[in-house]
């Protein structure tokens, strides 16, 4: 079992068991640093995601966000389906988007200005979701769009970790869809992939008690603007 990855997914999976997001978000741009190709660190990377995130469905599901849930499906599936059939079978060099996109994102977190229009752009939330099926699509980092779109909604935590998590994991679930249709072979064998699933399901059974529960409405809220502000830091730093 590849040690890098395994760090990887234990970080990203307590990141992803709070907010409902992180195993693709930092994972994808972790392992492209770390050397490993984009088609690559999407099959490492996406059965785990999804397998987090219908855990995440199964507790709170009473709590989904069915407007924003069918929105996303309406406007975000469809360019993710296009753009991501598009980037794999023209060989591009998908470190140079992730790189652009991840100062975009840091960007929103530190200038004023970049905010503020990224803020007015979400009001228009059908074009901002197809913005987010495309950056998804080319670069699997849309949750970083589809957190911020959740976060302007003031929902409480329950109600917006599992939209986030119903919506990432239908993100996720299309890409494995698109690749299986296009010929994409899996990275890792069958028994390492399974191991690093298992691992990442622990994982999240262990935050969740021992940390999301714990944690009511106001701090989570706080903590999810944090983890947005962190979140551009962080990309901005591996972007150069």
């Amino acid at each position: 079992m590849p040690i890098d990855i395994l760090f990887t997914l234990v970080l990203t999976t307590i990141i992803q068991s709070l907010f409902g997001v992180g195993i693709l978000l930092f994972g994808t741009p972790i392992l492209l640093l770390l050397g490993y190709d984009f088609s690559f660190a999407l099959s490492v990377l996406l059965p785990i995601s999804i397998s987090v995130n219908l855990l995440q469905i199964i507790k709170h599901y009473q709590f989904i966000d069915l407007k924003i849930y069918k929105n996303t499906l309406c406007y975000s599936i469809p360019f993710i389906i296009l753009f991501l059939a598009i980037i794999t079978n023209i060989h591009f060099n998908i470190s140079l988007v992730v790189g652009l996109f991840l100062l975009l994102v840091a960007a929103k977190n530190i200038f004023p200005s970049v905010d503020k229009k990224l803020s007015s752009l979400i009001q228009y939330e059908r074009s901002f979701l197809a913005i987010t099926g495309i950056v998804h699509g080319v670069s699997n980092l849309g949750g970083s769009l589809l957190t911020a779109l959740i976060h302007k909604q003031d929902l409480p935590k329950h109600n917006a970790r599992v939209t986030v998590a119903l919506c990432y994991a239908s993100f996720a679930l299309v890409q494995l869809i698109t690749l299986f249709f296009i010929g994409f072979e899996a990275g890792l064998s069958y028994t390492v992939q399974m191991s690093l699933l298992q691992i990442s399901l622990v994982i999240f059974l262990i935050t969740e008690e021992t940390v999301y529960n714990q944690i009511d409405n106001s701090k989570y809220t706080q903590l999810f603007a944090l983890f947005l502000a962190v979140s551009g830091g962080l990309l901005l730093y591996k972007s150069f």
